[in-house]
């Protein structure tokens, strides 16, 4: 299963993407697929061509890690 996140690199633009699994205690660096920015744009020190970038973690800050659509449809706030 296939997790969209947003990598925060200090001093760096927030980047889009998607990972396999979810990085482990013990790893060192984190495999991005699709990288971009939040807006769906090419990143300017990539290269446009590339599908998988690979970035050490001791640069990332902190990911977030997007829900589904479908989850929203199953758990909502409900209001009365």
């Amino acid at each position: 299963m296939a997790y969209s996140v947003i990598l925060h690199i200090p001093g760096e633009q927030s980047i889009a993407g998607e990972i396999e699994e979810l990085p482990k205690p013990t790893d060192n660096i984190i495999v991005v697929l699709n990288p971009r920015t939040k807006e769906g744009k090419d990143l300017h020190y990539i290269d446009h061509a590339a599908v998988k970038v690979i970035w050490p973690l001791a640069k990332v800050s902190f990911i977030e890690i997007l829900g589904d659509s479908q989850d929203e449809k199953i758990i909502g706030f409900v209001r009365e």
